[in-house]
């Protein structure tokens, strides 16, 4: 399976970094391919004008439906015939991972994927970044990690003209999409961290499908520390545990150390995590000791 990404936006250079490390390996070995469009393109005139003063006043401005329209039909289409190259040749670097024998086939990660009638699985995803759209999970690259072609409709100034969100869905399953509370320039950042957070599920693109498996957020819980050599550094050791070589051990403990620190700086995650008896109980430790400092 490949996957389709398309970007409009009118700095197409602010996208440079989809050609580098992994997504470029990913472009080189076809399971990816991108293609930015400078919005511009599409708008008439010599100053080619992508915006306009907003209908009943205001600050800012707000960029112009007769430009977006066009562009987003073309690209839905894929009437565009645009592709990235990697920026770095991949092909021939030998991985860490596969020089110590850990490289496995990739496969996705648990998620449910909405059914879709056949008319709708025919339209490519559509995503809008906005600080207004639904916060951006773990669980929602896992879904669009299943798509086949994502477009990105980067805003700037005020946002877009909402009648372009709105006539989208005759060509798009459009999802408006927030990745923190708070306000950038533009989408062209938040396009970045959504695109790299999918396109490291699809299979084949970490040689190490645990190395997404064992992310934070993956099972609900914040990853734990990780630590490698030398042993000791600046006075700071590694955990014993981790040259036990007792893997169980090992594993007990990264799991009470991603429980404590959850409790300790995202508590709200779990209510939605299934618990054992050890877990708790580690929770009502960390609980406990927090108590007994503020008290």
């Amino acid at each position: 399976m490949s996957l389709r990404l398309d970007v409009v936006t009118i700095f197409p250079e602010y996208l440079e970094p989809l050609r580098h490390a992994l997504l470029g390996k990913a472009i080189e070995q076809g399971i990816l391919s991108v293609g930015v469009h400078n919005l511009r393109d599409w708008a008439p005139g010599v100053h080619q004008a992508v915006d306009d003063s907003p209908y009943g006043g205001g600050p800012g401005m707000v960029m112009k439906p007769d430009v977006w329209g066009p562009a987003l039909d073309e690209v839905a289409t894929l009437k565009v015939e645009q592709s990235l190259t990697s920026a770095v040749p991949h092909l021939d670097n030998v991985r860490h991972d596969q020089k110590l024998g850990l490289a496995e086939e990739s496969s996705y990660a648990a998620a449910e994927v909405p059914s879709l009638s056949e008319e709708d699985s025919a339209k490519p995803l559509l995503i809008v970044p906005t600080p207004a759209g639904e916060p951006f999970t773990q669980q929602m690259a896992q879904e669009f990690s299943h798509e086949e072609h994502i477009v990105f409709a980067c805003g700037r100034y005020e946002g877009i003209d909402q009648r372009v969100i709105d006539d989208a869905a005759n060509r798009y399953r459009v999802r408006e999409v927030s990745i923190g509370d708070y306000v950038l320039i533009g989408g062209e950042v938040a396009v970045l961290v959504i695109a790299e957070s999918v396109v490291r599920l699809i299979p084949g693109v970490l040689g190490n499908r645990k190395s997404h498996e064992e992310d934070s957020f993956s099972d609900g819980l914040l990853e734990g520390p990780s630590y490698t050599k030398p042993r000791e550094w600046r006075g700071l050791e590694v955990p014993d545990v981790l040259l036990s070589g007792n893997h169980a051990l090992v594993e007990r403990w990264r799991r009470d150390q991603s429980l404590i620190r959850t409790a300790e700086r995202r508590p709200d995650l779990l209510a939605d995590v299934d618990l054992s008896v050890r877990d708790q109980e580690i929770i009502q430790e960390v609980i406990g000791e927090a108590t007994e400092e503020n008290c």
